[in-house]
């Protein structure tokens, strides 16, 4: 286990909004303790009200990228109370990914298994290593998973969702991005330069238009095409009026770059 003086979750920031949020309990292959889930919601907390925060990584310490929840803690305490805590606990950290208001990347290599594969799957994008494999391998041991399940299934597609629910077996980092699991692969090697080359491109636009643009995206998901299409021509006409957007179609017409003032 990680020890008690080591932070659970390592942060750094690269001084142009670009934050790295660090899983750091290693030994136990980054397992999502209750103390781990809380230290992630702090720093996830935290990054909801800072407005120089313009993108996210997660990424992870040793040799896996997350291997679900912490098992042993779970059979130590085995009341019906006490997982409809854990497991409620488990759905906000993922929804707080989903509505902070700026970009956020898995960075995964190693093994992303059952809740660590829904980490990956909540997270607004995904680069792996090419030897990164991911599964939801609960009913392995019994336990289906329900709760990545959720995830799972807004990311694939409903049989390439469920035949990894069903069966727990493993799939390669290409198979993740051929179902949409994953956004990009590359050589363990090489894949902090793909990270960089993704955030980079996501750290060159206004946050402000990132922002509107994400919170609309997950937003129009849940609605009928129509209410969708409703909600995103009033999310255009409000974003059309802030003024990087007024500056950047000027500069298009004018044939120039765009003076945009980052935070």
């Amino acid at each position: 286990m990680t020890p008690a003086a080591d932070p659970l979750v390592l942060t750094t920031r690269d001084g142009r909004g670009l934050v790295t949020l660090t899983l750091n309990r290693p030994d136990a292959f980054n397992a999502l303790s209750e103390a781990l889930m809380t230290a992630l919601q702090h720093e996830l907390d935290t990054l909801a009200t800072d407005e120089s925060t313009r993108c996210v990584v997660i990424a992870a310490a040793g040799k896996a990228f997350c291997a679900g929840h912490d098992l042993r803690e779970m059979r130590a305490s085995p009341s019906h109370d006490y997982y409809q805590t854990l497991f409620k606990q488990c759905a906000k950290l993922m929804m707080s990914i989903q509505k902070l208001p700026v970009p956020v990347i898995a960075r995964v290599h190693g093994v992303a298994t059952a809740a660590g594969c829904q980490l990956v799957a909540m997270c607004d994008l995904a680069v792996a290593a090419s030897n990164a494999r991911f599964a939801v391998s609960g009913v392995n041991l019994g336990l289906f998973c329900s709760t990545p399940g959720v995830a799972l299934s807004r990311n694939l597609g409903r049989k390439a969702a469920f035949e990894m629910l069903v069966t727990g077996e493993f799939i390669s980092a290409q198979k993740a991005l051929a179902e949409g699991l994953v956004n990009r692969v590359a050589e363990p090697d090489q894949l902090d330069a793909e990270l960089g080359e993704l955030a980079n491109s996501i750290l060159a636009k206004p946050r402000a238009a990132v922002t509107l643009g994400k919170t609309l995206f997950y937003r129009q998901l849940e609605n009928g095409i129509e209410a969708a299409y409703i909600d995103a021509a009033q999310t255009m006409a409000c974003n059309m009026m802030i003024d990087s957007a007024l500056e950047g179609v000027q500069a298009f017409i004018e044939k120039r770059p765009p003076a945009w003032q980052q935070a």
